[in-house]
């Protein structure tokens, strides 16, 4: 079962670019639960996913120290949800929580993809670790990174369109 829950039911087995695959299918099994269940749904879909990839890692890499497999994707699910609440959040603060334009969520899978690859700061940091809680950690810090990127990116946006009026 932790086989099935690290490499997210077969997404990370897609190649080339595993944890670009994963992102996807993140975004696009993310969005299903935004428009059928809710912003609500997807906040806790991402609390049990953070906290079975913390798990799963933690048996799936017991005796392997310091790796971190590109099959394992569920720790790219668990950031790449994390960016997506932030602008599912402020859609559904906005009573529009049964959809999303594709600006939202097309930044949060770019921004995600951007600081999950480049890895500044805390993100690298936690990379490093060598560890399976590193292994979700930098991912984790990562989509926390590219939701904010994605709610300053939607600022700017939209000032320069309330400007352009």
């Amino acid at each position: 079962m932790t086989r099935l829950l690290t490499i997210f039911f077969g997404a990370g087995l897609l190649r080339p670019a595993a944890g670009t695959w994963g992102s996807a299918v993140a975004i696009a099994l993310g969005l299903v639960i935004l428009r059928f269940l809710g912003f609500p749904a997807l906040v806790a879909a991402t609390g049990a996913v953070t906290a079975l990839g913390f798990w799963a890692c933690q048996v799936e890499l017991a005796d392997r120290p310091g790796d971190d497999p590109s099959e394992i994707v569920i720790d790219e699910v668990a950031g790449q949800w994390i960016a997506l609440l932030f602008p599912a959040a402020a859609f559904w603060w906005r009573g529009w929580d049964s959809w999303m334009p594709y600006p939202g969520w097309v930044a949060a899978f770019l921004f995600f993809r951007l600081f999950d690859i480049w890895k500044p700061g805390i993100i690298g940091r936690m990379d490093r670790r060598q560890d399976p809680a590193g292994v979700m950690l930098d991912d984790l810090f990562a989509g926390v990174f590219a939701g904010i990127a994605t709610i300053l990116a939607a600022g700017v946006a939209h000032g320069a369109l309330f400007l352009l009026k």
